[in-house]
Formats: structure tokens, C-alpha cells, sequence
């Protein structure tokens, strides 16, 4: 099917073009069916493509994503659209009928290869892909081997004199600023919802301090900070002044587990900051890590991820529950509760990683006709239904559990196809 089509048929619609909603596109599309897979942002990928490493195996996100990027390449059976947003769903199970609106990218098809002329774009704004630690050009490429391949302009930046002055020096001609939204409908016979999770907003959690202090940063943040594609190259840094930190502390449960921010536990939080522990003492061996905790959750084969880190001396491992974080000079004061022994400890860190719990995407922008349960996630059934949630929409996961829920999503959309 051509991308350009207006309107379409096709057994599946995928919304969210994340790790789960690509491997639920790819595995239903071959397996006979045609398949329409729609993302709201510029490139696929989702929040896979913003770690540096994912567990247990430590490997970067490039291997799986690459790999579905290929087969996604060579499948004549999926039709892509990217920042595409469900505007209306009309009908039943069986028979769906799907408005969708895509917004332009301002980048023509067969536009060139702008990395040395993007330098000198006048106009910047927060970048979401580093999770707003840095600035991005208003002209940017979202990242290394993204799909599809291809510049986009930012938005805000097609009303900004300055902008719209300088890009009319484009090299060969490749921007159209004039360029409008296209409505596309769709008629399908299943959607399966993988518009993915949010991390916990951290400004709602005062006493933590985030926002007043720089070097207060989420585990998302500080992902990227590791990453070698990341705003300081892979080197962990202070963000107030570049700084190597000789004391980080990562905080458990910030905001989760409790009734007035997330009542959850995310299940995954806990094994990603013994990750980023991992980092630390691999770019600056000669830091100091602590970890304050209620309880480590690691189920499954992540509980040897655990024991092995346990057994690093550098990893300090405290049970205790984190009640405050404020500045304190040029370091960063933490108050936690002993949660043995009912005694207050307080120590000084160079800098603070907050592990924020994952929210579904669903608690803010879910269909008519998906259920959900009372913390925002999609209920799941063991029978097919019209509207389903796939991967961390139905409940907390971990990247390779989300690649097998999303497998059962695509024989959930073979079903539907089969019996309507």
C-alpha cells in the first residue's frame, strides 16, 4: 500500500510505533496480514531508542531496533505513518473505521543530507529525545539510523521569522515550510493501542527537590547521560558544571508505591538502577555508589543481575526510604529512613538520580472501547476484542517481556482477521 493513500484497508492498526507496536506490526503482517502502523512522532523506536543499554543482556538498543527497522524496510505488507495522530474510531470489532491525521515534516522526500548546514540553524528548542537535558536545532535528524530516514523541522519553529529567514538558504531547495496536515481513514478489523509509557513527572514530588537543583536528575535523564549518543558523549557528568561526581546516590520508589503518586511498584526500576550503577563504575571507577531502597524487586532472571551486583564494593546498598533531598552548599543532602530500624541517615552526594516509576501512556490518551484498570492501564483479555493494549499499556515491562506481549497481540489481530 502507498504511503500516500488516503484511504485504506487493512485487517490491523497499530497506534505507537514503539518496540512493542513495530514487533506487533512485523509479526502480524508476516504472518499474512496487512498491516497500518501509526506514530505520533517523527521517527520509530519510542523509549527503546533513548537507553543506552537494556538488561539482562547490557545490550544496546540499536541491535533490536536495526533488526526490526530492516524487516520493516523489506515488508511490503506495512504501511508507516509518522507523526500521525488518532483523531476519530468509528465502529465495532471487525469493523473499525480510523481518522488519522499526519503533520507535515517540512522536509521534502528527497531532500539531502543537512548535518554540516543544520549547524548554523539560528532557532533551538528543548529536545525531547534527551529528555530536555540539552537543546536541539530547530532542523534536526532524530537520531543516529533513525526510521524512517529522513529531517524533520520542528513545528513551532515554521511561524519563527528567524527560522523561516535562514531556511530560505537551503542547500538544494529540501524544506517546505508551507507544507499542510493530510486526513487519512482506515478501515481495519482489530487495533492494537501500543502508544507505550510516560515516566512519573517528578516536579509533583517536592520533597525531592527535582527541579531545584541540576544535578537532581530522573533515571531517564541520566540514561542518556550514559549514552554515547547522549549530551555529554557517554560521559557521567554533572549536569551544573561538567564535573565528574565521586558520590552518586539513586533513589528508589520516587513516587511510586505510594498512594498519592503512583500506588504501583514498576517492577523494573529497581534492575535499571543497578544498570546505571554499572555505568558509573565503568566511566569513573574510582566513584562511590549508594542506592537507597524499600525493597529490591528484581523477579525472575533479574534477580541474578541483583546478586551479581551485590557483590561490587563500590555499590553501597541501603535499606531505607528516601523522605528528603535538598541542596546543601555544592553537594546534595539526603535523608532517608532506615526502614529496619526506624532511625533517620543522612549523607552528602554530588549528585541524585531519581528512579521514576513508569506510567502507561493510556492514563492520558486512550480510545472509547479500551478498558482500563484503576492506575490507567489496559485491562487484557485472554479472548480477542476490537481495541487491545499491547506491552507496557497493559501493565509494567521490561524490554523483553514487552517483545512477547506484543507477539501475542499480533495472533490476537490473526484471530480477529479470521473470524469477522
Amino acid at each position: 500500500m502507498p504511503d500516500t493513500a488516503t484511504n485504506l484497508e487493512a485487517p490491523l492498526l497499530v497506534v505507537g510505533g514503539g518496540i512493542a507496536g513495530m514487533t506487533a506490526a512485523i509479526e502480524a503482517s508476516e504472518a499474512g496480514l496487512e498491516v497500518v502502523l501509526l506514530e505520533r512522532e517523527a521517527t520509530l523506536g519510542g523509549r527503546v531508542a533513548k537507553l543506552f543499554h537494556y538488561f539482562p543482556k547490557l545490550c544496546p538498543p540499536s541491535c533490536g531496533l536495526e533488526i526490526n527497522f530492516r524487516r520493516l524496510r523489506e515488508n511490503p505488507n506495512v504501511t508507516v505513518f509518522t507523526l500521525a495522530d488518532v483523531d476519530k474510531i468509528e465502529g465495532e470489532a471487525g469493523n473499525y473505521t480510523v481518522t488519522f491525521t499526519v503533520k507535515p515534516r517540512y522536509v521534502k522526500p528527497d531532500a539531502g543530507d543537512y548535518t554540516e548546514w543544520a549547524k548554523e540553524c539560528p532557532v533551538e528548542y528543548e529536545d525531547d529525545f534527551n529528555y530536555g537535558l540539552v537543546k536541539r536545532k530547530a532542523l534536526y535528524y532524530p537520531f543516529e539510523n533513525a526510521y524512517p530516514p529522513r529531517w524533520v523541522v520542528d513545528e513551532r519553529a515554521v511561524n519563527d521569522d528567524e527560522f523561516k529567514t535562514w531556511a530560505q538558504g537551503c542547500p538544494d531547495g529540501g524544506l517546505d515550510l508551507d507544507a499542510q496536515p493530510e486526513t487519512h481513514t482506515v478501515k481495519c478489523k482489530s487495533i492494537a493501542w501500543a502508544t507505550g509509557w510516560q515516566p512519573y513527572d517528578a516536579n509533583n514530588l517536592d520533597l525531592l527537590a527535582y527541579g531545584k537543583h541540576t544535578d537532581i536528575v530522573t533515571n531517564v535523564q541520566f540514561e542518556r547521560i550514559a549514552a554515547p549518543n547522549g549530551p555529554t558523549g557517554g560521559k557521567v557528568q554533572k549536569p551544573s558544571d561538567g564535573s565528574e561526581p565521586k558520590k552518586i546516590a539513586f533513589v528508589q520508589c520516587a513516587g511510586s508505591r505510594d498512594e498519592n503518586h503512583l500506588p504501583f511498584c514498576s517492577g523494573i526500576c529497581c534492575a535499571a538502577s543497578l544498570k546505571q550503577a554499572s555505568y558509573v563504575l565503568e566511566s569513573l571507577p574510582e566513584a562511590e555508589v549508594h542506592m537507597f531502597y524499600i525493597d529490591v524487586r528484581t523477579p525472575g532472571r533479574l534477580e541474578d543481575f541483583y546478586q551479581d551486583r551485590q557483590d561490587v564494593e563500590k555499590i553501597k546498598l541501603h535499606r531505607g526510604k528516601v523522605a528528603k533531598v535538598e541542596p546543601n552548599g555544592d553537594s546534595l543532602k539526603v535523608t532517608a529512613e532506615n526502614t529496619l530500624t526506624g532511625k533517620l541517615m543522612t549523607d552528602d552526594f554530588d549528585m541524585v538520580v531519581l528512579a521514576t516509576g513508569m506510567q502507561p501512556a493510556t492514563s492520558v490518551h486512550a480510545p472509547d472501547g479500551l478498558e482500563l484498570d484503576e492506575n490507567g492501564f489496559a485491562v487484557q483479555t485472554d479472548e480477542p476484542a476490537g481495541i487491545y493494549g499491547v506491552g507496557t499499556n497493559v501493565r509494567p515491562l521490561g524490554v523483553a517481556e514487552t517483545l512477547q506481549d506484543a507477539t501475542g497481540a499480533a495472533m490476537k489481530a490473526l484471530l480477529m482477521a479470521r473470524r469477522s
